[in-house]
């Protein structure tokens, strides 16, 4: 249960990324006051945990009802985290767990950015809403894996209300330069585990077994 915890927790901490999250939510609320700032961070986490939530408890119910197999899930959750990671390695913006420059330039002229891009796509983006997918899959019908998967997203979710909270001080003490380094650390992480949900999904599809049992077949 432990390596499921360690395994959830760095999944969604960095599909979510609550420091970058917060350096994005500074910029966007540069001239807010503190009580505005507040009420936007509380009401995007909210509804950010209401979408993942419903993409964890719902994710595989619905995939059984488009019969979609877990391996399947799992090999193409692990290749969207891969292009998300790779994008976060390369500081480029795709959408996948930041907003594109034409939702920035939107956003800026919101008065209420809690609901876009706050809660999706900057927190309940797609990457994050694949892993919470993804790793309740990986949880099985193990309700202590399933807790274990679903309390790891809450506690990301509530460093990043900290985080939030705590946005100019971040802002000010990372920097441009510190919050590109942190993203780059965290993107070669992602890459690596995206890289293990691919190598599982196709071990659990079965077609390397069937592979090696038709080219025996045919030696």
């Amino acid at each position: 249960m432990l390596e499921l915890a360690i395994l959830a927790f760095t999944t969604f901490f960095i599909t979510i990324g609550p420091v970058d999250v917060a350096f994005m939510f500074a910029v966007l609320t540069a001239g807010v006051s503190a009580r505005q700032r507040r009420m936007m961070a509380l009401r995007g986490i909210l509804i950010a945990t209401l979408i993942l939530l419903a993409f964890a408890l719902l994710g595989e119910v619905a995939l059984t009802w488009l019969g979609i197999s877990l391996p399947a899930m799992r090999t193409s959750g692990g290749i969207l985290l891969l292009l998300i990671g790779i994008d976060m390695v390369f500081a480029r913006n795709s959408g996948g767990v930041s907003t594109t420059r034409e939702e920035a330039r939107e956003a800026r002229a919101r008065a209420d950015i809690s609901v876009f891009p706050l809660a999706t796509p900057l927190l309940a983006g797609p990457g994050a809403m694949g892993a919470a997918i993804l790793m309740m899959s990986h949880a099985g019908q193990d309700w202590m894996a399933q807790a274990v998967v679903l309390g790891a997203l809450l506690f990301v979710l509530l460093l990043a209300l900290v985080c939030l909270l705590l946005a100019m001080q971040i802002q000010r003490f990372l920097g441009a330069t510190g919050s590109h380094v942190l993203t780059r650390v965290l993107g070669v992480l992602l890459c690596a585990l995206a890289v293990q949900f691919i190598f599982d999904g196709i071990a659990g599809s079965g077609l390397v077994g069937q592979g090696m049992s038709m080219a025996g077949g045919l030696s």
